[in-house]
């Protein structure tokens, strides 16, 4: 049995557009007809009516959460890569090191965001630690398996020819665990931007002002819904753009040479 085309161009945005429109427009139907007040369920154009109403406060809000995640995705990269690489050159190395980043990767951010705020006294810098946190492990973990999955005939093969650890490195480990750390990259991408508005909430409840988090807990304060659900759509929109920046990045890196972008 033939596997079923993937849709290509347009199509491949078009089936996704129209579902999101669906469900904005079954929404506000419901809205509607049920008569919802807006302080229990405003309806999206209610929401867009104070997102616009509050842009310049939600966008500076907005542009705090995103340089934290950015910051935070671009160390964990530094971290989990360079950890990963040293893990593949040295077994001892990576039983030695393993315990810690399990650590860190079982470990709620919600539970250690106080503690890291009492030792660093700083809201961004806590905000910032715990992004990281829960994007380094998925580059770690998934760069590792990248690097491991190399083909073992090619791997015998370079060995023969003489290749030194650091051409094995370059020409043979590093294509093979491409694919493997721009999965972790998109996974990573998601989990920086919830691990920051995670602490940010945590840094709001303590009275600091940091990103969109704060604008959240401001606004339920107030019971001012629309106004909270505007900044909601800015969190998820954030997510859904870093998703789909990492998708283009995948498919322009992959597309001529790996078959999960090849289909």
């Amino acid at each position: 049995m033939a596997e079923p085309t993937p849709p290509r161009g347009v199509g491949r945005w078009l089936a996704p557009t129209l579902a999101v429109l669906l469900a904005l427009a079954a929404w506000q139907g419901a809205v509607w007809f049920w008569d919802i007040p807006p302080y229990l369920l405003p309806g999206p154009w209610r929401v867009l009516q104070a997102l616009h109403a509050d842009f310049g406060s939600l966008m500076a809000s907005w542009w705090v959460t995103v340089r934290i995640t950015a910051t935070a995705l671009a160390l964990a990269c530094v971290g989990g890569v360079g950890l990963a690489t040293l893990f593949s050159l040295s077994r001892w190395l990576e039983w030695s090191l393993t315990p810690f980043a399990v650590v860190l990767q079982v470990t709620p951010v919600i539970a250690v965001a106080p503690l890291i705020m009492i030792l660093t006294d700083s809201a961004e810098a806590t905000v910032l630690v715990c992004a990281w946190i829960v994007a380094f492990f998925p580059l770690l973990a998934n760069t590792l398996a990248g690097l491991r999955s190399a083909d073992a005939g090619l791997r015998e093969l370079f060995r023969l020819y003489g290749a030194s650890r650091w051409q094995t490195l370059r020409f043979l480990l590093i294509p093979s665990a491409l694919p493997y750390f721009l999965t972790g990259l998109k996974i990573a991408g998601g989990l920086s931007l919830i691990g920051a508005v995670a602490a940010e909430f945590t840094a709001g409840a303590a009275g600091r002002n940091t990103g969109l988090a704060s604008r959240i807990l401001e606004a339920a304060f107030r019971t001012e819904i629309p106004r909270m659900f505007a900044a909601l759509v800015l969190v998820a929109a954030t997510g859904v753009l870093i998703h789909l920046g990492f998708e283009a990045l995948g498919r322009l890196l992959l597309r001529r040479w790996h078959d999960s972008e090849r289909g």
